[in-house]
């Protein structure tokens, strides 16, 4: 009589003997409505069908399968007694109490909690990551919308988490509008302000030093003494870019300073200004030549081409900030 009970079986319920260590996984079937004598012949049907082939091919696990159906085919005599289980994450699945609506002493159902991994193969929720949700932000590029810095109108800007080798993380941010085709971008410190400020000087004596990635935060000051220059903190803003780039960067600050090209300008000032853009330009060349990066935050960064070796024509200084470079970077204040 118990072969005869109506049974439910969804895609998702796993289907188990354990008697004969015998289960149906999930989702290897359709969902049936049958009883428990068709949930065996499904199986015994399922088992036979490849029966010729195996034997064929490998007779020894062919007369196991063929010994393990004779073992179904027994269960449906119930020369002993045996567990029938359903497993079924989603809860949609039933086997027949015949003596409804009394308890049946041979039928347990328990309910349970289901497991994240269950409820994602159920299509319920997305399984979390474990991963570090920092590794995440540095793969994903992250858009929000702005006004144009010129022209007002609604631009999106994009940001980027970066990790600098042998130095840091920091945020590129890059902004494009298409009314008016303006586009910048900038670099923010992905850190905090370091204990000591960084002092960089490097000796230019070759062009190819010109393809070396500097990072100058908004807080750090350039200096060329040959060329007697030297660009204060806060101009330009921050900036990750090759040294030619910044020199190229420096030059058209230069070019197109209103106060030094303007009617009102000084008689010989314009033809001083030319006279330094042309030394600049040699810098990118032939001009020997120190550069030096003064970022008192200690944020900044010029690219050693030997790292992890010392670079010889590279020199990096900490220092001790003074009350004013304090001040300037509004640390006296803070608690």
């Amino acid at each position: 009589q118990d072969m005869n009970r109506e049974v439910v079986k969804t895609d998702c319920a796993t289907a188990r003997i354990p008697e004969l260590d015998f289960e149906i996984p999930a989702f290897t079937q359709k969902g049936v409505l049958t009883t428990i004598e068709g949930m065996i012949d499904r199986a015994v049907a399922g088992l036979e069908q490849d029966q010729p082939l195996r034997r064929a091919t490998d007779e020894e696990v062919a007369n196991k399968i063929d010994e393990f159906i004779g073992k179904l085919k027994q269960l449906k005599e119930v020369h002993s007694s045996f567990t029938f289980i359903i497993d079924d994450p989603s809860g949609n699945s039933f086997v027949e109490n015949p003596h409804a609506p009394r308890k049946d002493d041979a039928l347990v159902v328990t309910h349970y909690r289901r497991t994240p991994q269950q409820a994602a193969m159920l299509g319920l929720e997305e399984l979390e990551k474990p991963a570090d949700a920092t590794e995440d932000l540095r793969n994903e590029v992250l858009q929000f919308n702005t006004n144009c810095p010129e022209c007002n109108a609604p631009a999106s800007t994009n940001m980027k988490l970066v990790q600098i080798p042998h130095f840091k993380e920091v945020i590129i941010m890059a902004t494009n509008c298409e009314s008016c085709g303006h586009r910048t971008n900038e670099v923010k410190s992905g850190g905090a302000i370091e204990p000591q400020g960084t002092r960089i000087t490097l000796q230019i004596t070759d062009p190819s030093d010109m393809t070396r990635d500097v990072l100058k935060s908004e807080t750090c000051s350039v200096e060329i003494p040959e060329l007697e220059f030297e660009l204060g903190m806060g101009a330009l803003g921050g900036k990750f870019t090759t040294l030619e780039g910044l020199l190229k960067d420096i030059r058209e600050l230069v070019e197109r300073n209103p106060f030094t090209l303007g009617d009102s300008s000084a008689p010989g000032k314009a033809e001083k200004l030319q006279e330094f853009v042309g030394k600049l330009q040699e810098v990118e060349g032939k001009r020997r030549v120190r550069f030096i990066m003064d970022d008192p935050a200690g944020n900044s960064y010029l690219q050693n081409v030997y790292a992890p070796e010392e670079d010889p024509e590279l020199r990096v200084e900490r220092y001790e900030r003074t009350f004013e470079q304090n001040e300037d970077l509004g640390l006296n204040d803070m608690k």
